[in-house]
């Protein structure tokens, strides 16, 4: 249990700064770029090339980049430049690819580089075509502009917040099933996977590392590690490419975010993409030159203080949450009654929150109750159905009353 506990906390340590990173990103670009920037650039085919270009260089892991990949949907970007975007930046960062260079080699480093940016474009693209209906996000933050205006650095971390609000229970059982896995397969356990061959090493590099979390930089020596033992460099570009670009909290975040259909591409492409390109670079190019390294067992000032600040977020979130939780449970023994109504098109809570604050600031309105994972609303007082379905539209939402 020490060992599993140590794990958990390693991991949360280790993504904390990049997640705070992320939000941060998030916020500085739904501040700082022009009204319609996103809407006008990151849509279509053109954008998700543009997305990528965006992405690529910047020191995003996978936790680090949904909050920022998931802002630029709220932001009006298209699923494809959003979907673009999530699966080529964690792969690659200006920190990784040194890294990767120097353990590596330059022509792994590179030819990195250019599987994140295909992957992208290629998983963008699908996303583009034969996503099928985009799911909505709602913005906490619509129909704000002129308090934006005045006040940058508040809208800015509000929509951070928002953003971290709406993937945390992803977040926490993410770092939970990828420390239980990886106490029960630690790393030491994949040297014997080079006696498979280039192709059923990557094979099962890669159901090992889809569920994980694994930061492009920090799982470099491992891979450099694994490959002076024996494992092919196209085993350890999969461990690379699929490692950061998913992981249990991200696929449930692409989920609640994108869809079924959208996740299916999104992994379809990573899978595949990885497995070729890997079997690609073994077949291409030749496996010398790597030198040997090692994964940083101390866990440096930055990742326990990001570490501390997001487990104070997110605690602060839930008790948000199971305060309100609590008040709707009280208030559901009173005697007077209450409406019930189903609300289409909540995918996050973000889009509960939205919900519940239209609600309340109807008259008559003495409390609301949102249920995400219903789809339903419960409204005790005297507002009139046929008022409370209007503030549900306005919102951007579909009544269906019972």
């Amino acid at each position: 249990m020490t060992e599993y506990l140590n794990e958990v906390w390693r991991v949360w340590a280790e993504l904390s700064p990049w997640m705070l990173l992320g939000m941060a990103i998030a916020g500085a670009l739904h501040v700082l770029l022009p009204a319609g920037f996103v809407q006008r650039h990151l849509r279509g085919v053109h954008g998700v090339g543009k997305a990528i270009l965006v992405g690529v260089p910047l020191p995003l892991c996978s936790c680090g980049v949904i909050p920022a990949g998931i802002g630029l949907k709220k932001d009006g970007a298209s699923d494809g430049a959003s979907i673009g975007f999530l699966i080529s930046t964690p792969q690659t960062g200006v920190d990784s690819i040194l890294v990767s260079a120097s353990m590596l080699g330059w022509p792994f480093a590179l030819f990195k580089v250019a599987s994140a940016a295909v992957t992208g474009w290629v998983g963008g693209f699908l996303a583009e075509k034969w996503g099928g209906k985009p799911v909505g996000i709602a913005s906490d933050l619509e129909g704000q502009g002129t308090t934006e205006a005045r006040k940058p650095l508040a809208s800015g971390t509000r929509h951070a917040w928002d953003i971290l609000a709406s993937i945390w229970v992803w977040l926490v059982v993410g770092v939970l099933l990828a420390a239980l896995i990886t106490v029960v397969i630690p790393p030491s356990a994949l040297s014997s996977l080079w006696s498979l061959g280039s192709g059923l090493s990557a094979l099962a590099v890669l159901l090992i590392a889809l569920p994980m979390y694994v930061c492009a930089t920090a799982s470099v020596p491992i891979a450099a590690a694994l490959v002076t033992t024996g494992m092919p460099l196209g085993a350890a570009l999969v461990l690379l490419m699929a490692g950061p670009a998913t992981n249990v909290a991200t696929m449930g975040a692409i989920l609640r975010a994108f869809g079924s259909r959208i996740l299916v591409i999104y992994l379809g492409t990573i899978i595949v993409g990885s497995l070729v390109l890997g079997w690609t670079f073994d077949f291409v190019l030749s496996t010398d030159g790597a030198t040997a390294g090692h994964s940083h067992e101390v866990i440096p000032w930055w990742g326990t203080a990001g570490g501390v600040v997001l487990a104070i977020m997110v605690a602060a979130i839930a008790l948000s949450r199971a305060r309100r939780g609590l008040a709707g449970f009280a208030g559901s023994r009173d005697a007077s009654p209450a409406v019930e109504i189903g609300v289409a098109g909540m995918n996050c809570g973000n889009c509960a929150r939205k919900v519940e604050r239209a609600l309340q600031s109807l008259d008559g309105v003495e409390q609301v109750r949102v249920e995400l994972d219903a789809n339903r609303a419960f409204i005790r007082g005297s507002a009139r159905l046929k008022d409370i379905e209007t503030a549900i539209t306005e919102a951007g939402f579909t009544p269906q009353p019972s």
